[in-house]
């Protein structure tokens, strides 16, 4: 396929070297030095994008005219943004995901079922990632917060300060930032005499590249939809 990769930083680059590497054309890198903005790119039959929420639009016009699925993995969008991916998702296969990792995309499903059971436990979620990311807390941890709390139901606590006094049913978020760390995600349940914590770390952002790169793959045979990556992983249906 002519596969357009927007953000040419270095996730951008990993996925462009995995495009050539898996037989497809790069329709272009979408960034400064290369393919300055969406609107520049040629015919395309399928875009990645890991760059900035300021794309979007462009990107949704170009993909719906021209009829070509998306992987989207960029961070930090309005509930706007979110909803016009939704309304795209009508006529266009996307696949739409925080992570990549499919070691969170099982790490989502453990912390789900382990919230079901332990409905009673104080629950905290840790992430850290490098210091050039600008968003917190990460698109990671906020999944993670809807599975332990799917319905909302629970008030969310950014950190601690001063004299909270005693713990309530809240649950905590905390984001760490520093130096090269490509993230790492930690959710502890607390109950009476017991721990349970789940954690996955990233070493290499390459494997989420790799995830994203299944994602296509998934994309390019599915019908019009949103999509995830449990549902690229576990075959589920559209939402």
């Amino acid at each position: 396929m002519k596969v357009a990769v927007i953000g040419n930083g270095r996730m951008g680059q990993i996925l462009a070297r995995l495009c050539r590497e898996a037989g497809h054309e790069l329709a272009g890198l979408v960034g400064p030095g290369d393919t300055e903005s969406v609107d520049m790119l040629g015919p395309t039959e399928a875009a990645i994008d890991f760059s900035y929420p300021g794309n979007l639009e462009a990107l949704l016009e170009k993909a719906q005219r021209e009829h070509f699925p998306l992987v989207i993995g960029t961070t930090g969008y309005t509930g706007e943004q979110v909803e016009c991916i939704k309304q795209a998702a009508r006529s266009i296969p996307i696949v739409y995901a925080s992570n990549y990792s499919t070691g969170v995309t099982v790490m989502n499903r453990l912390v789900r079922e382990a919230a079901r059971v332990l409905e009673n436990f104080d629950v905290e979620i840790v992430e850290t990632h490098h210091r050039m990311k600008v968003d917190a807390p990460s698109g990671t941890a906020k999944s993670l917060l809807a599975n332990v709390d799917p319905e909302g139901r629970r008030p969310v606590l950014d950190g601690r300060s001063g004299i909270v006094g005693v713990r309530g049913n809240e649950i905590g978020m905390h984001a760490l930032r520093g130096g090269t760390v490509a993230g790492e995600h930690r959710v502890l349940f607390f109950g009476e005499k017991e721990e349970l914590e789940i954690r996955h770390r990233a070493d290499d952002r390459e494997i989420f590249a790799r995830g994203a790169m299944r994602a296509l793959a998934f994309a390019a045979n599915a019908k019009p939809g949103l999509y995830n990556m449990e549902d690229v992983l576990f075959g589920e249906t559209a939402q």
